[in-house]
């Protein structure tokens, strides 16, 4: 019996600094070599700040929150959509290691999927700025690694 080799990826997400914030969620900028992991298409809420969107419409901003398959309007996508993106890229990874530059989003619906959880864990995930998620597997089976300890630290 021969082990297809592992594939090996680490999600980094960039620092939350003043022009992250001003720019609002949505920016759906591909990691180069990882188009697959673009942040989602936030639609006519790109660039703008939840606050922003909520105070203007409120209960489409509540459909999104609970709802996995609500996109935003102007063509946005939902986070069920998001992770079977995310999912699909993952799928297709090549056997090595891999290190992506991703959206908040983006890890969670990379746990979310590799781990094969319900959508709606998607919001009950916390993803920290300026940090790295693992996931490693092979044929298909995903671990997540939790509590590595601290670069340098």
């Amino acid at each position: 019996m021969s082990l297809t080799p592992p594939v090996r990826l680490h999600l980094t997400t960039p620092p939350l600094d003043d022009a992250a914030r001003r720019g609002g969620f949505g920016s759906a900028r591909p990691c180069p070599g990882h188009e697959g992991l673009a942040g989602p298409d936030m639609g006519a809420w790109a660039g703008r700040t939840l606050d922003e969107v909520a105070a203007e419409d409120p209960e489409a901003v509540h459909r999104w929150l609970t709802d996995p398959e609500f996109a935003p309007p102007g063509g946005g996508e939902s986070v069920a959509a998001l992770i079977t993106r995310t999912g699909d890229h993952l799928a297709g990874l090549e056997p090595g290691r891999h290190h992506a530059v991703v959206a908040q989003a983006v890890v969670r619906a990379a746990v979310v999927s590799a781990l094969e959880l319900p959508a709606a864990v998607f919001w009950r995930l916390d993803v920290r700025p300026d940090t790295v998620t693992a996931l490693s597997g092979r044929a298909g089976r995903w671990n997540l690694l939790v509590g590595a300890p601290r670069a340098g630290g």
